[in-house]
């Protein structure tokens, strides 16, 4: 099966880090008339006619240059600026949660690049003082690293996030069963994955059966890797997981899950297709969790 998910960093650009103290190569490159640069306001940027817009450096506003890497033999820029364009045309501007559709077909082998570029702006815009000193920080290699007067250095960090479709009954069978939830925001009908964060000294495996535990009072045995996401909202990696329930009474917490559900295909299928069950977009490792354990394509989406 053709995973969205996976396609969003199918051919990730070059990183090449080794230039990113190179000021020469970085001026050569950014006088290159073929190099493209992504506009960030803030944390947002602007699409134009449903697509992602990349501009010239000649084109660019001043703001701290940020190196994306090469792709199709070009250089590839994000230049990022304080947020007061996206503030005066809020209605314009999107986040990368909004700009995710504009990824959508063709846009996808852009992913990557927009992805790293967002995940960025967003460090750079929550990481202003030294944690250790509290003196500003200023970046410096090439956007990748923050560093104070004392010499303190910091590094974008991704937080580990673990997502899983939770299964129990006979594998295959008509009356296997997978467990998907909802939060009490969401529009009536929409139900997705569980997920939640892994915490110090923890392993994924065990992260998976915690926050199962916690968000519905059900007990999972065996953890079996899936895949994973670049999940910049705002420093995430997701890391998928199919589980195993040993137990089925759900009890919810109220708390982050409002109603969790077991689903069989039928049940599935059925609800889907006349709209009561919305499941997440295509582009998400959620959609592609619970299509695998359905064995195929379902329709509608968030």
């Amino acid at each position: 099966m053709d995973y969205q998910h996976q396609r969003l960093a199918a051919g990730a650009h070059d990183r090449i880090a080794v230039r990113r103290r190179d000021d020469a190569w970085l001026e050569e490159r950014w006088a290159d008339p073929d190099t493209r640069v992504l506009v960030v306001s803030g944390t947002r940027v602007r699409p134009r006619d449903g697509r992602i817009p990349w501009v010239t450096a000649q084109e660019a506003p001043d703001g701290v240059r940020v190196l994306l890497g090469e792709n199709d033999g070009r250089a590839w820029f994000a230049l990022v600026t304080g947020p007061e364009a996206a503030q005066e045309a809020k209605d314009e501007w999107f986040p990368l949660r909004g700009v995710l559709p504009h990824l959508a077909g063709d846009g996808l082998a852009q992913a990557p690049l927009v992805f790293h570029a967002l995940g960025l702006a967003e460090w750079l815009w929550a990481t202003r003082y030294c944690p250790r000193c509290g003196e500003p920080l200023a970046p410096r290699a090439a956007g990748h690293e923050l560093a104070c007067p004392h010499g303190h250095v910091q590094f974008p960090r991704s937080d580990p996030a673990v997502i899983m479709v939770v299964t129990s009954g006979e594998p295959g069978s008509a009356d296997e069963r997978c467990l998907l939830g909802r939060q009490a925001s969401w529009p009536e009908g929409r139900y997705s994955t569980l997920a939640g964060f892994c915490e110090p000294g923890e392993t994924l495996e065990d992260a998976v059966r915690r926050e199962v535990l916690e968000e519905t009072g059900v007990v999972v045995g065996d953890v079996e890797y899936f895949g994973n996401q670049p999940w910049p909202l705002p420093a995430s990696l997701m890391l998928g997981f199919i589980g195993r329930a040993v137990s089925e009474v759900i009890n919810v917490d109220n708390d982050e899950i409002d109603d969790a559900r077991w689903f069989t295909r039928a049940d599935m299928k059925a609800g889907a297709e006349v709209g009561e069950l919305v499941l997440p977009g295509g582009v998400s490792i959620s959609r592609s969790l619970v299509e695998h354990w359905y064995g195929g394509p379902l329709p509608g989406q968030w």
